[in-house]
């Protein structure tokens, strides 16, 4: 973990309280510490950093996704590096959904943060536009692998072709994404250990649908954008499932209700400030639209999803 976010983080326990945390250093190298402690003087939490990775969760229970995470199988692994990096080996069945989110986005100074992040392609694309980018997700399996790729430059994989045949892949980090301007943790996007109005920029990229509070999801966003001079970029195909969120936490896909209608008709709402639950201060829609993302589970098999993008300023 860089040794610069420790003057933005938090104890994620505490929140709403922003609590800061101090810093027990085992192993560091340069300005990165590979091994330590951040504690929390508060309410005595600690939160390990491991191989350079900080493991920033809550200790409550109550933000948890139900059930087990499907995130940290090899399958998994395999469907969301092809999906965020397939365009770098030239596969011809490849997403562009990564260069159009980016180029939605404005170069501005300060940081930028990437809800989950998965495997980190979005990350490294807000990493060329602002001073740092930092890639959170509650995927140790997808956060450790998009910190191999900053740290070591390459990952080597195997693509999944049909039933237990697999086929070398590497992924080599283009020589643009500077590594010295991302950063990757563990951590949950409904309670994100970061002070309040930090953030020149967020993304929060086909999460919404797969958080089990997804107005806290919004809410957590708004703290820590800037009251102005912000950018904020939400995508998602409102897929709204009752295995993730209870019914009466959806923000769309029903009939009655605050939230009844379409998703992104009622996140547009909230943003700009017209429900009731409203986020302030509110955000102006600079951009709209629908950007096709696909993820591959295997050679014949294709997961085709249309994310509906929402790009507002403040």
């Amino acid at each position: 973990m860089k040794t610069t976010l420790l003057d933005w983080i938090i104890c994620p326990s505490c929140l709403p309280a922003e609590n800061g945390l101090s810093c027990h250093v085992e192993n560091q190298t340069g300005q990165d510490i590979f091994k330590g402690t951040l504690h929390c003087d508060q309410c005595g939490a600690d939160y390990q950093i491991q191989d350079g990775l900080a493991f920033l969760l809550p200790r409550s229970a109550s933000s948890a996704q139900v059930g087990p995470s499907k995130y940290e199988d090899p399958i998994s692994l395999s469907a969301y590096l092809w999906g965020h990096y397939a365009d770098l080996f030239h596969d011809p069945d490849a997403s562009s959904a990564y260069p159009t989110w980016s180029d939605l986005l404005d170069p501005a100074p300060g940081l930028a943060l990437d809800l989950g992040c998965a495997v980190g392609r979005f990350t490294f694309e807000m990493s060329q536009k602002f001073d740092l980018a930092i890639g959170l997700d509650n995927s140790i399996q997808f956060v450790a692998t998009a910190r191999r790729l900053m740290t070591q430059g390459q990952i080597d994989f195997h693509l999944v072709e049909e039933g237990r045949l697999k086929s070398p892949r590497t992924i080599a980090r283009p020589s643009n994404w500077d590594p010295g301007r991302v950063e990757f943790i563990v951590a949950d996007a409904l309670a994100l250990p970061f002070k309040s109005g930090l953030f020149s920029a967020a993304s929060s990229l086909n999460l919404l649908d797969k958080v089990p509070r997804p107005l806290v999801h919004l809410q957590e966003l708004n703290r820590i954008s800037r009251n102005s001079g912000a950018q904020l970029l939400l995508s998602d195909p409102y897929s709204w499932s009752t295995q993730v969120a209870a019914e009466a936490d959806w923000l769309g896909g029903v009939l009655a209700g605050p939230f009844s209608g379409k998703g992104r008709d009622n996140v547009k709402a909230l943003l700009c400030g017209r429900e009731a639950e409203s986020l302030s201060p509110g955000w102006d829609v600079r951009h709209q639209g629908e950007v096709w993302w696909r993820l591959r589970n295997h050679a014949n098999h294709f997961e085709l999803i249309r994310s509906c993008y929402i790009k507002t300023e403040r």
